[in-house]
């Protein structure tokens, strides 16, 4: 069985929207570097689009119905929006849910110190990552930095041509010999992921004379005190913008494909199915990297606790018919795949591995070996999900994480199947996943978007 190469199957006013969601979600790529970026730009867009805050619908006491569209947001890292069909009960919803937290270094919170006249900032990385990867990179800060007030400073640092970018020092070739004998696995540990961060000593400072510099700049520029780390969460994601790759410019390469190359189509097919019959539901969650724990994960009962409130405005609020909701809902699982990569082949089994440029990926299950960790999807669910794509002409295709033996991964699919809903996982594929420059096809971020949109209408 072979799937087709998307590409061939287009018009002219095909491309053209290609090109257009292409361009869109590159600006995307850009703003949203982190899952708090993230949050704002979905909560943004859909305020542009009519959605309205579930926390202000709550608070004045107001009733929902039919057609109107709300969004919960949790703790600025999570994000639900909903938009209300004819039967929520006894339809359930059509879900899409995605992550929005992608593999990077996380500052922690005593980090800044000094080592011959050199100053770091101590990092912890986040996520499964080659850490290799980071070393001699450019690297920018992003998060946020929260005083005793509760004044929250925004922070930046690195994206712009006049702004400083970050480094993490690797140790140079001709010294190297026992470093590469190493496992690559070794050769760079997680305590060596500090960021060198200034060199220039403070005048009249005797001790630490560089490290109080940094302190000052900190104070001066950006109004940071040492002990504002303790209640700060800063990142380091590689510095720079997405950019087409490729002579024919039919790649994007950029930070953080996964998950938001498959967080972006989502939104944009929740923005443009403006009535749906059946209610349409979008969740852009934190923590998958880690593995959907904490409060702001799909692990959390966040999504949970904000339907009770929905059904309650709706005049239907009863456990018994929150459990019909969830039961009878149906999600897709709007996650990354691997793509196949000629230069590795070893690691996949080719007739089961998905293709740039071969459409949206379909895992009827993903795991680890034995299926260890995964939502395995009904052959009922995947006979209506082609049904519904081969009406609107999504060009898909199936796929698997690599052989059996050779690794796995799973994903927020495990999660939400808990409520006995039917749940499969389908994304966009991508060559050098969880590195600090992922790959994807412009084809297959189209037919995720496609393939999306078409689930919110027919399922």
């Amino acid at each position: 069985m072979t799937h087709k190469n998307a590409w061939n199957t287009y018009s002219a006013e095909d491309l053209k929207k290609l090109e257009k969601l292409s361009a869109d979600y590159i600006a995307f790529l850009n703003s949203g570097k982190t899952e708090r970026e993230c949050a704002e730009i979905i909560v943004a867009m859909a305020k542009e689009h009519g959605y309205k805050d579930l926390a202000g619908v709550i608070a004045k006491g107001e009733s929902l119905a039919k057609g109107d569209k709300v969004y919960a947001v949790n703790m600025d890292k999570m994000v639900m929006l909903l938009n209300i069909g004819d039967d929520i009960i006894g339809d359930g919803m059509n879900i899409i849910g995605s992550h929005i937290d992608s593999p990077r270094l996380d500052i922690k919170q005593n980090p800044l110190y000094e080592s011959e006249d050199l100053a770091f900032l101590d990092t912890h990385y986040y996520g499964g990552l080659k850490k290799y990867q980071y070393v001699t990179i450019p690297l920018a800060l992003h998060g946020v930095v929260v005083k005793p007030d509760g004044t929250k400073i925004k922070i930046s640092i690195g994206e712009k041509d006049d702004e400083p970018v970050f480094i993490i020092s690797d140790l140079l070739v001709h010294l190297a010999g026992e470093q590469m004998k190493k496992p690559l696995a070794e050769a760079v540990t997680g305590e060596n992921l500090d960021i060198l961060v200034g060199c220039k000593p403070l005048k009249g400072k005797e001790k630490e004379a560089v490290r109080a510099a940094v302190l000052k700049t900190l104070k001066d520029e950006y109004g940071i005190e040492e002990e504002d780390f303790v209640s700060a969460e800063l990142e380091a994601v590689p510095a720079g913008k997405a950019r087409e790759a490729g002579f024919d410019r039919s790649l994007i390469v950029g930070y953080g494909h996964d998950d938001r190359s498959c967080a972006f189509p989502a939104l944009m097919a929740l923005m443009e199915v403006s009535d749906p019959k059946t209610t349409s539901c979008g969740l852009f969650v934190d923590k998958e990297e880690i593995g959907s724990f904490g409060a702001t994960s799909m692990g959390s009962r966040f999504f949970e606790y904000m339907l009770r409130e929905v059904l309650d405005r709706l005049g239907v609020y009863s456990e018994l018919n929150l459990g019909r909701c969830l039961r009878n809902s149906r999600m897709l699982s709007s996650d990354v795949s691997s793509a196949y990569d000629p230069l590795y082949s070893d690691r996949f089994d080719k007739k089961n591995a998905s293709v740039l440029g071969h459409g949206l990926a379909i895992h009827k299950f993903t795991g680890a070996r034995g299926k260890h960790g995964a939502n395995d999807a009904n052959a009922e669910y995947l006979g209506q999900i082609r049904q519904i794509l081969d009406k609107h002409g999504v060009v898909y295709q199936t796929s698997e994480l690599g052989k059996i033996d050779a690794g796995g991964g799973g994903t927020i699919a495990k999660v939400l199947a808990q409520y006995g809903m039917q749940v499969v996982d389908c994304g966009v594929a991508l060559l050098s996943m969880h590195a600090p420059w992922e790959t994807l096809c412009k084809a297959d971020l189209y037919e995720a978007m496609k393939g999306y949109r078409a689930f919110l209408i027919e399922a």
